[in-house]
């Protein structure tokens, strides 16, 4: 009789597991009609640092995240306050500054960071003025999506900074 190495098959499938990431991924989504925004990005957390300015510098493109360059994907034409932006998935950087920030999506993906970010890739430039939270405090990096119908705002969230950036969707043509 055989005797079979059960013990040694469960510890291999034990070391096929990655290893967590201290930066969690992170999907947030909306839907208007048949159009389609989801946004899949790394959550870092604060961890008693300084964030903006610091960890974060001010004037300096970042990949609005953790590990992965953060990726919006839109399945119709929106507009970002009040601008164009074509169906497709782009990768969202910013440049943090201490009143604005500079949004920027840009036709590059898969980008580790802004390492190689391209600027000849930009699709999207815009500013939006930076709110401070008061009463609250982000420890997570937190993308969210306000919806309400045609119109939605997305925010940017960490720390006590808050950046809101207006969406409207585009009604269907009947």
């Amino acid at each position: 009789m055989a005797v079979i190495p059960v013990l040694s098959f469960y510890s291999l499938l034990a070391q096929d597991v990655p290893p967590s990431r201290p930066s969690p991924t992170a999907i947030v989504s909306a839907r208007y009609k048949d159009t389609y925004l989801k946004i899949t990005y790394c959550q870092p957390r604060k961890r008693g640092r300084e964030i903006f300015g610091k960890l974060v510098p001010f004037g300096e493109v970042w990949r609005t995240g953790a590990n992965e360059a953060t990726e919006i994907t839109v399945t119709k034409d929106i507009f970002l306050k009040g601008t164009l932006l074509p169906a497709g998935t782009y990768s969202l950087f910013t440049i943090p500054g201490k009143d604005n920030w500079v949004i920027i999506l840009n036709k590059d993906q898969g980008l580790w960071g802004s390492y190689n970010y391209n600027i000849k890739q930009d699709v999207l430039r815009i500013g939006v003025p930076v709110e401070q939270l008061s009463n609250e405090a982000y420890e997570a990096f937190t993308i969210q999506i306000d919806q309400r119908n045609s119109v939605a705002d997305l925010l940017l969230l960490w720390d006590k900074t808050k950046i809101s950036i207006p969406i409207q969707f585009i009604e269907p043509k009947p």
